[in-house]
């Protein structure tokens, strides 16, 4: 929203949108995570996770700190988006 006002419509309309999208997109990734991320703050226990990324063998690894708070939330909304399709 720091982009808004524009001097051109179509501009504001479009950093509208974009904002309006992430803000519910991050709504739905608190509601899948857990019943208090689904009404908390979650820029600051899941977006600015203290993650550390590597890459090795064409392999991407996220590793978390063993003892992070939020370590179980986190990786419950990542098993949650990247499960497998159910069969059919």
């Amino acid at each position: 929203m720091a982009h808004l006002p524009s001097g051109h419509f179509h501009a504001n309309a479009a950093w509208l949108i974009l904002w309006a999208m992430a803000y519910n997109l991050l709504r739905a990734a608190g509601a899948l995570t857990s019943a208090f991320h689904a009404k908390a703050t979650l820029r600051s226990h899941l977006v600015q996770d203290p993650a550390r990324i590597t890459r090795s063998a064409r392999r991407v690894t996220l590793h978390l700190p063993r003892n992070w708070r939020w370590q179980k939330a986190w990786t419950h909304l990542f098993d949650t988006v990247h499960r497998p399709p159910e069969p059919a």
